[in-house]
């Protein structure tokens, strides 16, 4: 099982992109890592879990046990283990997955639009590397 969580997210995407940026700083207990759902350590994650291409619009939460976490119930897993008052928004968790992967959904279809996007993934800088599993992955 793996030491740590993983959250793959789009590395395109300014919206993902800002969205990690948010978690490296909410997560003081280093307890994520990170990788683009464009890379290589992403498709052979989520093959040997049988998830297959397209991969879901989404971000994708792997815990520890190797269990997958999806859209809405992702992201709120996520809030749950940063610092500050973001735990609580894991209440919402009450909520049926229809209802907030449905409102999710609306964010994800428009975030190019909204937020923008890059033409390639965004490359950590040399501190938070040590965090992006798909950089470790391709230096072998």
């Amino acid at each position: 099982m793996p030491a740590h969580e993983v959250i793959l997210f789009d590395g395109v995407c300014n919206l993902c992109n800002n969205a990690v940026n948010f978690v490296i700083d909410h997560d003081k207990a280093g307890r994520f890592r990170f990788a683009s759902l464009q890379s290589a350590y992403a498709s052979n994650l989520l093959a040997s879990a049988n998830v297959t291409y397209p991969f879901p619009d989404s971000i994708i939460l792997v815990k520890k046990d190797n269990q997958l976490k999806f859209k809405s119930t992702a992201a709120l897993h996520i809030a749950k283990k940063l610092n500050g008052v973001w735990p609580l928004c894991y209440i919402f968790i009450l909520l049926p997955a229809f209802i907030r992967d449905y409102l999710y959904d609306i964010i994800a279809k428009n975030r190019y639009r909204w937020f923008g996007r890059h033409d390639v993934c965004k490359i950590p800088s040399p501190e938070l590397q040590r965090l992006f599993l798909d950089v470790q992955y391709n230096k072998g």
